[in-house]
């Protein structure tokens, strides 16, 4: 059976975590030339998916640094000679503080605005000079269900989740005659040891109970909707956002 993405060159930013390495797990499977971009090596990683026959490099990225992310595409095409798509996956997150807009620190908001908003902007400017020149790409933003719920005591993670999918939905007008599709997946609290040792494990009980499929949510969750939109098969869906929820139901 023919793999989907056999050719293809996907990068996966934020590739180091556990919704990351989801992805890439998921890329290699079904063929894809893996760029696994994250702040930390993942050369090891890379490695052992080449051991294993797949195709895979490791590139170290910060991107809320614009050269950093050029960097990333660059190595990209002087790898595998084109890029098809992205999932711009890296995000602030565990670091925000959790409490009063009142009491969130200037410099942590900046620093959330920086990689969630402004990196992710960065990150699609790297890869466009070659999905515009191959005249085909697919990227991939991933926001949140927390602007759809609109949660309290965390406003500046919220916003700019909230900014991704405007950001997404322009940026599919201005792609789209270039044949790029630009598309946003909204994952709901999708817990680790770090969310539950931060927030709880009543924050996941209370998530669950809002669902109408009663039960945690796990990166893999998200690997069948990002695979459709990065696939062919997305070939004319652009501009739009997907949530992933297991059927929340908002107030």
């Amino acid at each position: 059976m023919a793999q989907v993405f056999s050719g293809k060159t996907i990068i996966v930013t934020g590739a180091g975590g556990n919704i990351g390495m989801a992805y890439c797990d998921a890329l290699v499977a079904e063929g894809a030339n893996l760029v696994m971009a994250d702040l930390n090596d993942l050369s090891q990683q890379a490695k052992q998916y080449e051991e294993k026959g797949g195709r895979a490099i490791a590139v170290q990225v910060d991107v809320a640094d614009n050269a950093s992310t050029e960097a990333m595409a660059k190595a990209a095409v002087d790898t595998f000679g084109r890029i098809d798509g992205i999932i711009n996956n890296a995000g602030f997150f565990k670091g925000c503080t959790f409490g009063s807009f009142m009491d969130i620190p200037a410099e942590e908001w900046d620093r959330c605005y920086a990689i969630n908003v402004r990196g992710l902007w960065q990150c699609c400017k790297a890869v466009f000079p070659q999905m515009k020149a191959q005249g085909s790409g697919k990227i991939v933003n991933i926001s949140s269900n927390t602007p759809y719920k609109g949660v309290p005591n965390f406003l500046h993670y919220v916003s700019s989740k909230a900014a991704i999918v405007g950001l997404s939905r322009s940026l599919a007008r201005e792609m789209g005659q270039h044949n790029i599709q630009v598309n946003t997946l909204c994952p709901d609290l999708i817990p680790d040891d770090d969310i539950t040792a931060k927030q709880g494990e009543e924050a996941d009980i209370r998530t669950v109970a809002g669902r109408c499929l009663k039960r945690t949510q796990t990166p893999q969750d998200m690997v069948g909707a990002a695979l459709f939109l990065l696939s062919e098969g997305s070939d004319f869906i652009t501009g739009q956002s997907l949530l992933v929820n297991g059927g929340a139901h908002f107030l």
